[in-house]
């Protein structure tokens, strides 16, 4: 996590102490959205649609899954969608993500797309750019979702989602560093709508649905042909191992399924060595899909990950598509 978060979630002395500099992000950022919005600085619009699934928080809300959610109900609806994203601590060079592409230059989230998402997947630090190449490279695609890049305003979009932690919400709702939010809490009401990933307040004035994660099965990394449920752990010391937003939130998802682990929590995004898994009393190692991606070229017989699917109501689909086939004129910003 990042170390800032204890004090995010309150009004602390040291959030306090930082308001000036939040004042200063506030003042960059809102210039920065105002000269989109007047056409100072012009957003580039695409030959297909864009959907945008970021959030207005620093961290993990459960965005990539929602993605893979959407990616399949666009493709039930007669879409073809394509997945663009900047990749995290990757090479950042615009290239096409496969399901076996190293973790290292393309990121995490962007290979577990690739698996998930059965839709061609670029990355680019300049999401323009990535977009633009898969479409010249899959000429069949009629719509990109961006995972990431709500503040990405160069490239123009046709509808909004934000996605918002129901445990751990908007925190002291202050921004950047003071607080963890990029824009302030008003721009929920701004956007098309605004998905709850758990239990959580009111949408903030958006058109709002509710996510949860589901999932009772369990893959070996070294076999992923090799399957198990939760009873088949009942007999072992189960560590759980989860480097996301929320490392509680899977740590909770066990015990929910009948499992004692024991947690480690790791920061967002980490990058794993054998040491950090070298756990002498584990009969199991179990982890998010995300951290599994990582791990698998040095996996031991008995790590398993928990594959979870987003469970949405469908009725957003419904209005994304609805919205994608009406004549295009979505503002940028």
């Amino acid at each position: 996590m990042h170390p800032l978060t204890k004090h995010w979630q309150h009004l602390t002395w040291l959030s306090l102490a930082l308001l000036p500099l939040a004042g200063l992000f506030a003042l960059v950022s809102g210039a920065r959205r105002l000269a989109y919005r007047h056409s100072w600085l012009r957003a580039v619009r695409l030959r297909a649609p864009v959907v945008i699934v970021g959030n207005i928080s620093v961290g993990g809300t459960g965005k990539t899954p929602l993605v893979i959610w959407l990616a399949d109900a666009l493709r039930a609806r007669g879409f073809s969608p394509g997945l663009v994203s900047r990749g995290y601590r990757g090479a950042g060079s615009l290239s096409e993500v496969t399901s076996d592409a190293d973790p290292a230059h393309s990121g995490d989230e962007p290979v577990l797309l690739a698996r998930r998402s059965l839709c061609p997947v670029w990355v680019g630090r300049d999401r323009v750019q990535a977009a633009r190449a898969l479409l010249e490279r899959y000429p069949g695609v009629d719509v990109i979702v961006s995972d990431d890049g709500l503040q990405h305003y160069r490239l123009a979009r046709d509808f909004e989602i934000a996605v918002v932690d129901g445990d751990i919400g908007l925190g002291n709702c202050l921004l950047l560093p003071a607080g963890p939010l990029r824009e302030a809490a008003s721009r929920l009401a701004e956007v098309d709508a605004v998905v709850i990933n758990g239990a959580g307040k009111a949408a903030h004035g958006a058109q709002g649905f509710f996510m949860s994660l589901e999932g009772g099965g369990f893959r070996n990394l070294l076999d992923p042909n090799r399957h198990a449920g939760p009873g088949d752990f009942a007999a072992y010391r189960v560590h759980a191992v989860a480097g996301i937003g929320n490392p509680d939130r899977f740590f909770a998802h066990l015990r929910a399924l009948g499992l004692s682990p024991v947690g480690h929590a790791f920061p967002d995004h980490h990058r794993y060595t054998p040491q950090d898994l070298a756990f002498e009393d584990a009969g199991a190692v179990i982890m998010t899909e995300k951290d599994a991606i990582k791990c698998a070229h040095f996996a031991r017989e008995n790590w398993w990950t928990l594959p979870v699917e987003a469970q949405v109501d469908p009725a957003l689909a419904d209005l994304i598509a609805r919205k994608l086939r009406t004549p295009r004129g979505r503002q940028t910003a």
